[in-house]
């Protein structure tokens, strides 16, 4: 297919804070240039801005996991309305209803791809389905496994191509919270994502409390916004922990804030491949994570991180020790976390596998 030809829909869940989400805003910087043009559908959200930036239009339809007829009748109508319109032959979907809903709209001449982000272990007729006539992006080798072995999709109808993220470019702007933090002689450990309970953060807050114990100068800092938002405060709250484990809200900076903490926790109770530790690992910081479904992909256990297992306080209580007390390991784990990140995980590599995948369509 010739790139005039190419005309491309991403159809994702939302638009908002999320890793699904920068992947979309990622892929739509690097297909610029190989496709005639790309929009998306989505349910809508903060990175509609920078779709709008990028040149990208967006159409809105309600959130596409709805499970209520009136939503699914628009989502479905809007999305056949924009494969006329926009003359649509390609549809790269971000979620396994977003690529039920191509496959019952679209034509058996528009390319299907689909990405998968995650493991899973439900749906599975419906999965099926959604993926009978449609080539599959898996963002690590665990979704892949997942994939063949639990949904049965063929082995020659998914890739792996692995998540990734830009090298850190610009000055670092301090934090006036952490510095101060920093200037009372506190070592800082922060946990990046979405607070939802995907992201086990209850886990961290009740393994930081064990750690204070042993070690009164460390102070936990939570950056993210989610559903579970005012649970987390008020469990803070309950212990009495405001001032030694603080919460920062959404920041766009995410890896200028990493780089001022000492290490990153990722307390995830499952993942595709995450997005957070490669973002720590961009700029040289080590990640203590759980050993669930893509997370060891990037992070090997004493080698450039620390595995533990989800949900277990007490050993992320002690590999949390292990990296406050001893300062050389952990200089020699952030050496190797950028080596890792630089041969495995650059958008570079990213950038030319995708180009290469549409390039072959």
């Amino acid at each position: 297919m010739l790139k005039k030809d190419k005309n491309v829909l991403f159809i994702v869940r939302t638009m908002s804070l999320g890793g699904t989400e920068n992947v979309v805003l990622q892929l739509g910087e690097i297909l610029s240039d190989e496709v005639n043009k790309i929009v998306v559908c989505s349910s809508g959200g903060v990175h509609e801005e920078i779709l709008k930036k990028m040149g990208i239009k967006h159409y809105t339809v309600p959130d596409i996991a709805s499970k209520n007829l009136r939503d699914m009748a628009q989502i479905f109508s809007t999305i056949k309305r924009i494969i006329k319109d926009e003359n649509i032959t390609i549809i790269h979907s971000h979620h396994r209803m977003a690529a039920l809903y191509a496959e019952l709209v679209s034509k058996d001449s528009i390319i299907k791809i689909a990405n998968a982000h995650n493991t899973f272990n439900d749906k599975k007729k419906l999965t099926q389905i959604a993926y009978k006539h449609t080539q599959l992006i898996a963002v690590g080798e665990m979704v892949k496994k997942n994939l063949v072995n639990y949904f049965k999709i063929p082995e020659q109808q998914v890739v792996v191509i692995h998540n990734a993220i830009k090298p850190f470019e610009g000055e670092y702007q301090k934090i006036e919270l952490l510095e101060q933090e920093r200037a009372n002689g506190n070592i800082l450990i922060g946990n990046v994502g979405r607070l939802s309970e995907q992201k086990g953060m209850e886990y961290f807050i009740d393994a930081a409390e064990i750690t204070i114990k042993k070690h009164s100068n460390v102070r936990f800092f939570i950056v993210g916004d989610g559903e579970l938002k005012d649970e987390l405060i008020n469990r803070v709250k309950e212990k009495h922990l405001e001032n030694l484990i603080q919460f920062l809200g959404y920041r766009s900076d995410i890896q200028n804030t990493m780089k001022q903490f000492d290490f990153v926790v990722l307390s995830s109770l499952w993942e595709g491949l995450p997005l957070t530790p490669i973002e720590a690992f961009s700029v040289g910081k080590t990640v203590i994570g759980t050993s669930v479904d893509g997370t060891p992909e990037i992070i090997e256990d004493k080698e450039n991180g620390l595995l533990v297992n989800a949900k277990d306080v007490r050993q992320l209580s002690d590999a949390m020790n292990i990296l406050i007390e001893d300062e050389n390991l952990r200089k020699e784990l952030e050496v190797n976390a950028k080596k890792r990140y630089i041969e495995e995980f650059s958008f570079d590599k990213l950038a030319k596998e995708y180009r290469d995948y549409y390039g072959r369509l």
